[in-house]
């Protein structure tokens, strides 16, 4: 079966997270109650957004970052009470909408700014940081690619992102996804190879002026995803 383009898959993507899983995903990103299962994914996500946390400075007055699929909000708002000023841009409407609900007074509006669109549109302009957490996990090694070399256009300093790594044990759990429950299901993921990765960002012309630098793999339960830092 041919690979569905970008757009293709953006729109399943915005379907499933504006109508299908919004009320999932509503509650696996607060401290509602969830089943064992999302337990886990609340977990594994929590840790992941620490990480970025960490590879960030603690100092971010007069940085500008773009959140790429930002969700419900959580990441935007910690890197705008670090003096930020962050661009939150989510395919889903709705999810921006809870966003926008959750984000304290107190960051203020010039803290961050929630947008409804395409996180690669270059019209969001330029970047000190460019963060996607577990916004890329779901398009396929080319495609991820592909956005890294848009991203590293509009990025000062560094891109930090996640991907889902190629592993038997991960084979294992999305095989056995399909006996979970519909309401426990994610969108398919695509685990990408990190030895592909590297070879791709190591020999592709767009990415010659930059390096890997951090990467660190978070499992917990059924949340397996790894970080990566690039900087120029």
């Amino acid at each position: 079966m041919a690979e569905a383009s970008y757009k293709q898959r953006r729109n399943q993507l915005e379907t499933f997270f504006d109508e299908t899983a919004l009320d999932a995903w509503s509650k696996l990103t607060s401290d509602a109650p969830v089943s064992r299962i999302r337990q886990t994914v609340r977990e594994g996500r929590n840790l992941m957004r620490s990480t970025f946390m960490n590879w960030l400075p603690s100092d971010l007055k007069g940085k500008r970052i773009l959140d790429a699929g930002c969700g419900t909000g959580s990441l935007a708002v910690e890197m705008a009470l670090r003096g930020a000023s962050v661009v939150a841009v989510d395919i889903s409407p709705n999810l921006i909408d809870i966003a926008r609900s959750r984000a304290p007074s107190f960051v203020g509006t010039s803290g961050v700014e929630f947008h409804a669109g395409d996180f690669i549109d270059p019209e969001f302009g330029q970047f000190d940081y460019i963060v996607a957490l577990d916004s890329l996990i779901h398009y396929s090694l080319h495609q991820v690619l592909d956005i890294l070399a848009g991203f590293q256009d509009r990025t000062n300093q560094s891109v930090i992102f996640t991907f889902a790594p190629r592993t038997p044990a991960l084979a294992v759990m999305h095989g056995a996804g399909k006996l979970f429950p519909k309401q426990d299901r994610a969108p398919r993921i695509a685990p990408i190879s990190e030895t592909e990765l590297r070879d791709n960002l190591t020999t592709r012309a767009e990415f010659e002026d930059w390096e890997v630098m951090r990467t660190v793999r978070i499992s917990r339960g059924f949340y397996k995803s790894q970080a990566m830092e690039l900087s120029n």
